[in-house]
């Protein structure tokens, strides 16, 4: 299993909705015109628009660190609205797991499925 997912979490701060929806369409747009590995980035909001699930899907660990670079300059203005947490799904190079330090992820590694 080479593919990375990751469902990253983040709490949105009061008030602070309509902006995290526009970095959130410059973060598509980005990854649409730039990402060459990656599957899947949808973003989904909760009921009362306090929280977003990011689920994303990497064809490997060097599309993750490929899309990391990408979207690198929008970041600064999630992290400045939304605390980020982050589940990641599969085997991590030790670059990617380098370039996380100082991020809440949790890892999994997979165990059994189709």
């Amino acid at each position: 299993m080479k593919d990375i997912q990751v469902n990253a979490r983040l709490q949105i701060n009061p008030g602070k909705m309509e902006e995290f929806k526009e970095v959130a369409n410059a973060c598509v747009a980005k990854v649409k015109e730039k990402d060459k590995g990656t599957i899947q980035y949808d973003w989904f909001y909760n009921e009362s628009k306090s929280e977003c699930i990011v689920k994303e899907r990497y064809v490997d660990s060097e599309a993750a660190l490929d899309h990391m670079a990408n979207v690198s300059e929008l970041l600064g203005g999630l992290v400045a609205i939304a605390t980020i947490s982050l589940e990641l799904y599969g085997h991590p190079s030790e670059n990617l797991k380098n370039a996380l330090e100082g991020f809440d992820v949790a890892y999994y590694e997979f165990g059994v499925g189709l």
